[in-house]
């Protein structure tokens, strides 16, 4: 390819303002360029909560977002992810102390399904029921926090720290804790995936009851 032509197709590209999703208030994650609209879809911008509120002690929570929406030069994304990161979770746990995880996946009031993954840090060594009575704590919240709430609502209560506050006050009755954080939390499937994965579900339940003639 000539350098004319390789030329002319850089010119033809356009930048796309990349926007947060409005519960992040539309803040600008950066530009993108692509030669057509529709290639700009599905890209993943990756940021710090520190970057978007502009607070430094917020850039150990990282933000992915997906680009889902091209409008006239901007590109409208949605949340799909939310993470420590390794550095601060490894600063939290210290010698003799335990580290009691749990894995999470709920549906959300508006049909998201979303794997939410808390993890507890105790003061010092818990022993196994403990542990075992600290993890169901942590499920428990977890699930009752997403039985009455939106994705949005949900999301919100993760990153603002609300759900992590509400473990630590339920948990520290068990064993004295030294920290609460969530983790990661995943967008697993949007609402429209989940109802095809159920429509797919019972497809396959009727295929196999047997019916006697």
């Amino acid at each position: 390819m000539s350098e004319r032509s390789v030329s002319k197709r850089a010119q033809q590209k356009r930048w796309y303002t990349v926007q947060a999703p409005e519960q992040f208030d539309r803040e600008a994650l950066g530009k993108t360029p692509a030669d057509e609209p529709d290639k700009v879809l599905g890209r993943t911008i990756e940021t710090t909560l520190g970057e978007l509120t502009d607070d430094a002690s917020e850039n150990n929570t990282k933000l992915t977002f997906k680009i889902n929406e091209v409008a006239s030069d901007s590109a409208y994304t949605e949340f799909v992810r939310h993470e420590l990161t390794r550095d601060y979770l490894r600063s939290l746990v210290r010698r003799g102390s335990s580290k009691v995880e749990a894995f999470v996946t709920v549906l959300t009031t508006d049909d998201y399904r979303v794997q939410v993954q808390p993890v507890a840090v105790t003061t010092k060594k818990a022993d196994a029921s403990q542990e075992k009575a600290i993890r169901r704590t942590m499920i428990d919240l977890v699930e009752e926090t997403a039985e009455d709430r939106t994705f949005e609502e949900l999301v919100d209560s993760v990153v603002e720290g609300r759900l992590s506050s509400a473990i630590y006050g339920e948990a520290k009755d068990i064993y004295p804790l030294r920290r609460v954080e969530i983790q990661k939390t995943t967008l697993e499937a949007r609402p429209e995936e989940v109802a095809a994965e159920e429509e797919t579900a019972v497809d396959v339940d009727e295929e196999d009851v047997d019916v006697e003639s």
